[in-house]
C-alpha cells in the first residue's frame, strides 16, 4: 500500500452567541445631563443610560436569554494553531 501525504489548511474560526436582556436604569442624578438647559431644565443623557445598562448587564443577576442560533464564521485574525499536543482544538 502507498503511503499517500496529505495537505489541510487551518481556519480559524470564531462562533458567536447572541444573548439578550433587559435591565431596569434607576432614574436619578447619574443618567442625567451635567448642565441644565435656558430654562434651568436636566433632562436625561441617553449616553449615559447606555453606560448604566452596559453596566447593569456586567451583574451576575442580570438574566441573559439565549437569541436564535450561533452564527459561525471566519475569525478576522488567522493565527497558527497552537502546536500544545494537549490543545482539543487544534486541527490533524
Amino acid at each position: 500500500m502507498a503511503n499517500h501525504k496529505t495537505y489541510s489548511i487551518s481556519i480559524r474560526l470564531r462562533r458567536t452567541t447572541i444573548e439578550d436582556a433587559f435591565v431596569s436604569v434607576p432614574v436619578n442624578d447619574e443618567i442625567m445631563q451635567d448642565t441644565p438647559n435656558e430654562r434651568g431644565e436636566f433632562f436625561i443623557d441617553g449616553q449615559k443610560v447606555m453606560a448604566v445598562a452596559v453596566r447593569l448587564g456586567t451583574d451576575a443577576a442580570t438574566r441573559w436569554k439565549r437569541e436564535g442560533e450561533p452564527t459561525v464564521e471566519p475569525h478576522p485574525l488567522q493565527i497558527a494553531p497552537n502546536e500544545d499536543p494537549g490543545d482539543s482544538t487544534k486541527i490533524h
